[in-house]
């Protein structure tokens, strides 16, 4: 039961092989035991995003992250209503089809795929027009590893009285979100991110108050936010449909071992570690990164050197035979590729990845153009330089290895 290969992207990801073993057994849906173990994880989910019980709860999402995202924006905002999304990649853009294909009344505010959205300009847009009830963003979009500013956004939503949604997919348990203080209405990420768990399921945590509002708009039977939540809680943690037991009994232990970790504060320094470290050694092998400001701890976009010519899948099948598996690049307008950082990888394994991609370089004649010198040790040599003060500044209770 070992990886041939560590995942080095936004999720899914490298779990523990604890998690991986809580799937060898079959659970019943209808069991005590197990519903129990729902609630426990709606429990675990509230106090990460430092909630009160009493103002909000969690309603778990049979699907991928982007059926929760689709559960709340089809069952929250109603016929009457209109959502602004504020959209600044591919999956901010995913929620405008989302809205398309429902009817959802909508309106985009769009920025360059490395800018983020002003909340300055979320303030004109309400201001402009009064028919607008929600807003909608993403934190980490992926697309590019830009982390958005919610809390600047929230603050202008709140004091125009709308409904704020967020889509923290791969950010929520990496990063630290104080949701009910920021004035988040709704917020939504899965399994297989940075808790650590494998997918089959999405998560959302919800106001109570405007979860209750939203009964009767759903336009989705199995996506209905608020009859999902009414089962869990009537039925003390009983999925209305059939749940993917395997998934959540991983997921619970997926909690358990984060919260040993340390919880958010040491798992996010972990992360924010290991992109530090990455960022270093990538720009002494000649890759700079997309992003100029804004970058996000989850995943980062990288550059080709220039004067190089690479062949994406190549690369990709060389590292990967080598013990990891790397990401493609998601921008219509650059080449690029993508490394992640988040899931069971450390800082040995950054260091790994970037000497592997070294020695690529240097089989395929590319290392010289890149770095001044067709040195493999040399290159490798000039990364541990570079690297070693992240390293030595590592904060208390980080691990740097498995």
């Amino acid at each position: 039961m070992t990886n041939e290969y560590k995942l080095l992207t936004p999720g899914p990801l490298t779990t523990t092989r604890t998690v991986k073993e809580e799937m060898l057994f079959d659970h019943c849906t209808w069991d005590e035991d197990y519903q129990q173990i729902t609630q426990k994880i709606r429990r675990q989910l509230l106090e990460l995003a430092h909630c009160d019980p009493q103002e909000y709860t969690v309603v778990v999402m049979q699907g991928s992250g982007t059926f929760g995202v689709e559960s709340v924006l089809t069952s929250v905002v109603g016929k009457d209503e209109k959502v602004l999304l504020c959209t600044n990649g591919a999956y901010g853009d995913r929620q405008v089809k989302i809205c398309e294909h429902a009817g959802i009344a909508y309106t985009q505010y769009a920025e360059p795929y490395d800018r983020i959205p002003d909340a300055k300009k979320v303030a004109e847009y309400l201001d402009a027009d009064p028919s607008i009830t929600h807003v909608s963003m993403i934190h980490s979009e992926t697309t590019s590893g830009l982390l958005n500013d919610i809390q600047a956004v929230a603050k202008v939503v709140k004091a125009h009285g709308k409904t704020f949604m967020v889509d923290a997919m791969s950010s929520f348990g990496g990063v630290d979100i104080p949701v009910a203080d920021w004035g988040i209405d709704f917020i939504v990420s899965s399994a297989n991110k940075c808790i650590q768990g494998v997918p089959g399921f999405s998560f959302i945590i919800c106001n109570k108050a405007k979860l209750e509002a939203s009964k009767g708009k759903a336009r989705s039977l199995s996506l209905d936010l608020w009859d999902q939540w009414n089962t869990l809680e009537k039925a003390n943690g009983k999925w209305r449909y059939t749940s993917p037991t395997h998934v959540v009994l991983a997921f619970s232990k997926a909690l358990d071992e984060m919260f040993e970790e340390g919880g958010i504060p040491v798992r996010s320094a972990r992360y924010q570690l290991n992109n530090d470290l990455l960022i270093a050694r990538m720009k002494a092998l000649g890759f700079s990164t997309f992003l100029a400001d804004h970058q996000g701890p989850i995943i980062t976009t990288f550059l080709y050197p220039k004067g190089t010519s690479f062949d994406f899948h190549d690369m990709y099948e060389f590292i990967k035979e080598r013990g990891y598996a790397i990401y493609p690049g998601k921008l219509t307008n650059e080449d690029t590729f993508r490394l992640g950082n988040i899931g069971e990888i450390y800082a040995d394994d950054i260091e790994k990845v970037t000497e592997l991609l070294a020695m690529y370089m240097g089989e395929r004649g590319l290392l010289e153009a890149a770095t001044g010198s067709a040195s493999v040790p040399a290159a490798i040599a000039a990364m541990d330089k570079a690297g070693e003060p992240i390293k030595a500044a590592a904060p208390m209770g980080v691990k740097l290895a498995a």
